[in-house]
């Protein structure tokens, strides 16, 4: 029987990852060969983004490029532009088997349904009627990094933001059952992960779903009536308590799930990472009201301020867009004084992209492309002196860091720099030494010197 190779392509976000690593472990399980996407394979899967126009002319590139590299090929479109673009994708000659959200758990049947020519074309769902959480199964910790793990734990969105595709390629929020995410990462952290991110489409608002939707669960677990009452402090506490693992990281929250009793929830274990990326897009409010953000920058700032006073310096980081539609040289002034105020770790500075089909597309006193860029270039320059500033208060203190590899020269400009930092063993300096590089609870990337192996290793340095 032919052995077929595949390779796997991944767009996107953390989601996508996370389901694309999913999917190559379903593969090798029934026997196919993974190879890397430069390699000549008989079947490419090709992830699909659809976040922006550019992220889906992206998708149409690759899908087209792994077409001519292997014309013998199949070709799988699989994810948000199938979702946003099915009736187009089914007619182009340069993808054989289109999979969409919430089917890619079937990615195998797909396969080798198409090979049998038993292919029905029926792998595509109407996202935005289903209400089943898509379950992948665990992932497998053999080609994962053994330091960290992303656990997908929900997926769709009900925030409908003016400038958004997603709730349209996602669907409403399906959150995943607690008993099979702690199952994942038992697993996991037993095979040696130490530290573990929770990702989804809009995390906020895990487990809102539970208490709504009238779901059959197993009876042993009694799930529907256990998990009604979960949300994602509680979840956290949950993972917690599983002894193996060091971390549990975060992924983006809304503001307005940081209050007092979510932070006392979480407070109570010192395995939670004192580093949060609250989405804030904009720090002018009349700009938050035109992206339809459930939020002012009053609120924003107040949740800033209650996550500093349950922890000690927290890493605080978010996204802004620049040159949003009717976005005035008042209200940039405005957002950049505000940010300037609340002083963050990090901020991502997105330049406003026009998305078909969202209500910002249709908004009037669209923003030159030279404002977006000058407007960038100023938060870009305000963001790297506030990282500056921030781990500069951080210098002389001890912290445990997760070492993930040696370094490598090409990091300074690549990735860039890290803070250096020295081992609380002192090394002998007459000794060889090599240097690794991890990161800190507070995601500050640092580089450590050791006369040992210390990769997969919480080594407590001293910041330089």
């Amino acid at each position: 029987m032919h052995q077929y190779s595949a390779a796997i392509i991944n767009l996107g976000c953390k989601v996508n990852k996370y389901e694309a690593d999913a999917m190559r472990d379903k593969l090798v399980a029934a026997g196919i060969q993974m190879v890397e996407p430069e390699d000549i394979a008989d079947i490419y899967i090709v992830n699909t983004c659809s976040v922006t126009n550019m992220a889906q002319k992206k998708s149409r590139q690759i899908l087209r490029r792994a077409k001519r590299k292997n014309p013998e090929a199949i070709i799988v479109a699989a994810g948000c532009y199938v979702n946003a673009e099915h009736d187009v994708l089914k007619q182009e000659d340069f993808v054989d088997i289109v999979v969409g959200n919430n089917c890619k758990k079937d990615i195998v049947e797909v396969i080798f349904g198409y090979i049998q020519e038993n292919y029905h074309d029926d792998y595509y769902v109407d996202i935005n009627r289903t209400k089943e959480y898509e379950e992948m199964g665990s992932l497998q910790a053999s080609h994962l990094d053994h330091q960290r793990a992303y656990i997908k734990i929900q997926d769709g969105c009900n925030q409908f933001c003016s400038y958004c595709i997603i709730p349209y390629t996602r669907g409403r929020v399906r959150s995943r059952r607690p008993d099979n995410i702690l199952e994942e990462i038992t697993k996991l952290a037993q095979n040696g992960v130490k530290e573990f991110v929770l990702t989804g489409i809009h995390i906020s608002s895990y487990g809102v779903d539970f208490a709504k939707e009238e779901i059959e669960y197993d009876a042993i677990m009694d799930c529907k009536q256990k998990d009604a009452n979960i949300g994602l402090g509680e979840l956290v506490s949950m993972i917690a308590a599983i002894p193996e693992v060091q971390r549990i990281r975060l992924g983006s929250l809304e503001p307005r799930i940081v209050t007092d009793d979510f932070l006392k929830l979480i407070t109570q274990t010192e395995k939670i990472c004192p580093h949060f990326h609250l989405s804030l897009q904009s720090a002018c409010n009349d700009t938050l009201k035109r992206m339809n953000r459930k939020y002012t920058i009053e609120e924003f700032e107040e949740k800033c301020e209650l996550l500093r006073k349950y922890f000690d310096r927290p890493a605080l980081t978010t996204d802004v867009i620049v040159g949003f539609p009717g976005e005035t040289e008042e209200e940039f002034a405005t957002t950049v004084e505000n940010l300037k105020k609340i002083h963050l770790y990090e901020i991502h500075v997105f330049k406003y992209s026009v998305r078909a089909g969202t209500v910002a597309e249709k908004l009037p006193n669209q923003v030159p492309e030279e404002k977006k860029n000058s407007r960038s270039d100023v938060l870009l320059k305000l963001t790297a002196q506030q990282k500056s500033e921030y781990e500069q208060s951080l210098r002389g203190t001890v912290q445990e860091v997760l070492i993930e590899e040696p370094w490598k020269e090409h990091m300074n400009t690549e990735d860039g720099a890290a803070v250096e930092a020295e081992l609380l063993e002192q090394l002998d300096e007459t000794e060889e030494k090599q240097w690794y590089v991890g990161h800190t609870k507070r995601y500050i990337k640092v580089k450590v010197a050791s006369k040992t192996n210390i990769v997969n290793e919480i080594v407590k340095v001293e910041l330089l």
